[in-house]
């Protein structure tokens, strides 16, 4: 049955869904950033999840502002380096919006998806087009906006095909960041790895919320 909203119980276990699928998926994650860098954004998306799947079932979340807080304060305290801090802010400024909030529905998903870009541009400074993660997290916020007032399920349904999008548009890019930065455009073609990552988070997300 698809959830029109979530209780707090149920957007932990959305977030250990994520922390797992990010997991599974670092083969993944390390090609795409090996075809780009150092092929080290997998690995460090793995510990990072780990470490906040660890964290998530070590206890009951106290909110719901606390269940995405704590993923990313655990993923900047194990991972280190640029992604830690990029993805971890997208979580604990993403959290700090839903201050509050007793259940997570459609307008709570935009309020995340918009704070945790906030808090991720302004820390790297990236803009759409840079080929980075926020070439998915920006439509991904965009639609999030756009569809606020829609049913949890499609919101999250829309959101997920957005930073889909958005990672596939990141292949015409020529890097301005990172190791990437160095190709020119030799790194036409490929996507870019966080926004791989992007892409597989809200995809967990879309997936726990419609099932």
């Amino acid at each position: 049955m698809p959830k029109a909203n979530l209780s707090k119980d149920e957007v932990k276990a959305m977030l250990i869904l994520a922390c797992e699928r990010v997991i599974a998926a670092e083969p993944m994650l390390s090609q795409a950033d090996r075809d780009l860098g150092d092929g080290d954004h997998g690995m460090g998306m793995e510990r990072g999840m780990r470490a906040a799947k660890d964290k998530l079932e070590a206890a009951e979340p106290e909110s719901i502002e606390k269940a995405f807080s704590s993923v990313g304060m655990a993923m900047m305290s194990s991972m280190g380096g640029a992604s830690g801090a990029i993805f971890g802010t997208f979580f604990r400024n993403g959290g700090k919006a839903l201050a509050g909030k007793e259940t997570f529905d459609a307008a709570g998903l935009a309020a995340f998806l918009q704070a945790g870009l906030d808090g991720v541009k302004q820390r790297g400074g990236a803009a759409v087009g840079d080929k980075t993660c926020v070439d998915a997290m920006e439509p991904a916020a965009v639609k999030g906006t756009e569809v606020a007032a829609q049913s949890l399920p499609d919101a999250a349904t829309a959101v997920a095909a957005a930073a889909e999008a958005g990672k596939e548009a990141s292949k015409a890019m020529v890097a301005k960041f990172g190791r990437a930065k160095t190709l020119g455009e030799a790194c036409i073609g490929f996507p870019d790895a966080g926004a791989c990552s992007v892409v597989v988070i809200l995809t967990a997300f879309r997936d726990f919320i419609v099932a």
